[in-house]
Formats: C-alpha cells, sequence, structure tokens
C-alpha cells in the first residue's frame, strides 16, 4: 500500500495521541509527525511506546511519550499538562486507546466490565476535559476512534459495543456543545483493522457463528495506516467544515 503524505500540514501544530505503542494509535502517531506535528504519543505499555518513538526518528515532527493510564482521570489531565508545557499549546486530541474482548453477558465479571468501560469511555471522556481548554485557545480539534460496534449490535460483545456507542454520543454531544466555539469534535468509526488487538481476539468456545458472521465484512481487514490516513484528514484545516460526524472506514459493514 503506497502512502501519501501531505508534507507540511501539521507544521506548528501539536497533537496528544492515545494508545500510541501499537496499531492505529501508532500509525497515527507516525502520520501526524510525518506530517510536521510535534506529537504527544501516550499508552499504557512502556516498550510498545519507545519502539514508537524509535519508529518516529527522523520524521519532521518531534514524539514525546509518556507512560499513562487512560482510565485515571488524574493521569490525563497530567498528560495534557505536560504536552502543554513541553510544546506551548495544543491543537490535536486523538483518543485512540482501547481494549476489546468477546465474551457471553452473563460471564463478565465486574473487574473485566470496570477495565474496559475505564479505558473505553472513561479514559475519552477524562481526556477530553482535561484537553477542552487548550484546544479552544488555538481553533483545535478532536479526533476519537469509535468503531462500527457503536452503530450496532454484535453478539458477545455487549460490553464493548457500550463502551463505543458511548464514544459515538460523546462526539456528538460535545460537536453540539461546542457548536458556536472554536473546537471541532468527530469520531472514526473502523470496522476490522488488522492490529495485533485484532489478531489476539478471541471468541468463547461454543459461540453461535451465525451470528457472528452478520457482522464480518466481504472485503479484507483495513490497515492501521488507512485509519490514520482519515485521521490526518479529519484532524486537518482541509476538514473545516466537517463537525459531529461519525465517519464510517469499515469497508461498506454498516452500508445496510
Amino acid at each position: 500500500m503506497s502512502i501519501t503524505h501531505v508534507s507540511g500540514r501539521f507544521d506548528g501544530k501539536t497533537a496528544v495521541v492515545t494508545g500510541a505503542g501499537s496499531g492505529v494509535g501508532r500509525a497515527t502517531t507516525l502520520r501526524l509527525a510525518a506530517e510536521g506535528a510535534n506529537v504527544f504519543a501516550l499508552d499504557i505499555a512502556a516498550d510498545a511506546l519507545a519502539e514508537t518513538a524509535t519508529l518516529a526518528e527522523g520524521l519532521a515532527g518531534k514524539v514525546s511519550t509518556r507512560v499513562t493510564d487512560v482510565s485515571s482521570r488524574d493521569e490525563c489531565f497530567a498528560a495534557v499538562a505536560e504536552a502543554v508545557a513541553e510544546f506551548g499549546g495544543l491543537d490535536v486530541l486523538g483518543n485512540v486507546a482501547g481494549i476489546a474482548r468477546a465474551e457471553h453477558i452473563l460471564d463478565v465479571t465486574e473487574a473485566q466490565y470496570r477495565r474496559m468501560m475505564g479505558v473505553n469511555t472513561d479514559g475519552y471522556f477524562f481526556m477530553c476535559q482535561a484537553a477542552i481548554p487548550h484546544l479552544l485557545e488555538r481553533s483545535g480539534n478532536i479526533v476519537n476512534i469509535a468503531s462500527n460496534a457503536g452503530v450496532t449490535g454484535q453478539a458477545y460483545g455487549v460490553v464493548y459495543t457500550m463502551s463505543k456507542g458511548a464514544v459515538v454520543q460523546l462526539t456528538r454531544s460535545l460537536a453540539w456543545e461546542f457548536a458556536k466555539k472554536p473546537l471541532r469534535v468527530n469520531a472514526i468509526a473502523p470496522g476490522m483493522v488488522d492490529t495485533a488487538l485484532v489478531a489476539n481476539y478471541q471468541m468463547p468456545s461454543d459461540v453461535d457463528w451465525d451470528l457472528v458472521g452478520r457482522v464480518m465484512a466481504p472485503r479484507p481487514a483495513a490497515q492501521p495506516e488507512d485509519i490514520a490516513s482519515m485521521f490526518a484528514y479529519v484532524a486537518s484545516a482541509e476538514a473545516h467544515n466537517v463537525h459531529g460526524a461519525i465517519l464510517a472506514n469499515d469497508s461498506g459493514l454498516t452500508a445496510g
């Protein structure tokens, strides 16, 4: 797959990207840095985050890292404060961090439920809370990574679909709340993406595959760079009229 970077598109801009240690978060970090952004990259996995920083060496923008658990409000606010202190402001927030798991609803423990909602929903909310005052100062924008699972029901994924549905509504509600302010808020809703998260996704042994097949697209899975490409457009000044959108990137899965 050939990727065409828009040279200088993010010159002078600063982005905070969560989940930057792998998958879509890493691809987005590298894409923004290649186009000139200074990126403050967050992830809970220190080794993976360090690898992202190594891959970013020599790109047009600088990538700094911070090990962060986005399910903690204090961690989210500390991370944003550190990013602003280092780079002088904030233009883009990319909420990418997420976890996924398939399970029968009756088997979900409270700890499993709290962890998924903590990362996939609480983290997005707290990062937005922390970032919005700084984004308003520079007419910035938020790009949330939702999922096709946030707009369709899926068997064996009740908690995950709940969490991503919350991201969809967070995006729409923030878009309305700040409709008269210099802030854009959008979401990208991928389908299957070829990442470690998907590769390690395990179904219960007794699932009904007929139900699972209803949410499987016939086309190949996207690559992380496909989502990063859309992210770069939505986060850029080219998308100045895109606000409150839930943008599908799912190989047509939600077309009908």
